[in-house]
């Protein structure tokens, strides 16, 4: 009998996409709902007063347990959102200041944005848990930049950064880091780092000095201190996030023990 080469479901970035879906909150800006948060609930900017999250989280489900292409997903998802207006542009208003504003609604451009940022996010967090599981064996983590030249400049700059798997530099500068970020982290053992210095990787143990810039937040007011090279919004550890959202799901649903 040949062997079944399938590829099997990735059950942890599943599992997380379901925690999320939980909590359909829909926004009128991406900002109303800011980095960490991300992590307990489902949202989509221009989302509010529009009946399109269910339909939007469902379609990325589908497509994350059946390893779907963003072309399937997209394909598949249109049709129910031309359907109920979600489309195009239009005008509305703006529930922070009342204002009626243009707003950019469903596209191909940003179903791609949705597709990307919610896989990614799906996979660090099942990443995570890996991380946590194994960190007695494998105790370090290693940043992996990709190596074609598009990637941004920050990042590729802490290609091969070795450091501890509960050291602070990763509750913020954890893949994704960013709008688009394609950049990873590996865990590694001692033997790992023996065997990749072996192949001639030239491996970084000490952190960089991490530079900041002000940035506003205008829909809250708050102004938060982003490290250089994150984009706004990202400046948090994604997987890490969300894996203690679920833990602390699965928690509470177990209850205390008293035995």
């Amino acid at each position: 009998m040949a062997a079944d080469l399938t590829p099997l479901p990735p059950r942890a970035a599943i599992a997380a996409l379901k925690t999320r879906g939980r909590d359909l909150h829909p926004t009128f800006a991406w900002a109303d709902v800011y980095a960490a948060d991300h992590a307990a609930m489902f949202t989509v900017a221009k989302s509010a007063g529009h009946d399109i999250l269910a339909d939007i989280w469902t379609a990325l489900l589908k497509a994350l347990e059946e390893g779907e292409t963003f072309e399937t997903f997209a394909q598949r998802l249109k049709p129910s959102l031309v359907q109920k207006g979600w489309w195009g542009e239009a005008i509305e208003e703006d529930p922070l200041t009342g204002e009626p504003v243009k707003v950019r609604l469903g596209s191909l451009r940003r179903l791609r944005t949705i597709f990307d940022a919610n896989m990614r996010v799906s996979y660090a967090t099942g990443h995570w848990q890996m991380f946590e599981r194994l960190k007695s064996s494998r105790p370090y983590l290693r940043y992996v930049a990709v190596q074609d030249g598009l990637t941004r400049p920050e990042h590729q700059s802490l290609h091969n950064l070795v450091l501890p798997v509960d050291h602070a530099f990763w509750d913020v500068f954890a893949p994704p880091n960013g709008w688009n970020c394609r950049c990873s982290l590996q865990s590694l053992s001692e033997r790992d780092i023996e065997q990749l210095k072996a192949r001639g990787e030239e491996l970084v143990f000490d952190p960089p000095r991490i530079s900041f810039r002000a940035w506003e937040n205008k829909r809250t007011g708050e102004i938060r201190q982003i490290p250089d090279g994150i984009d706004p919004g990202w400046d948090y550890n994604p997987g890490k996030e969300g894996h203690q959202v679920t833990v602390e799901r699965l928690e509470r649903r177990s209850g205390p023990d008293f035995s």
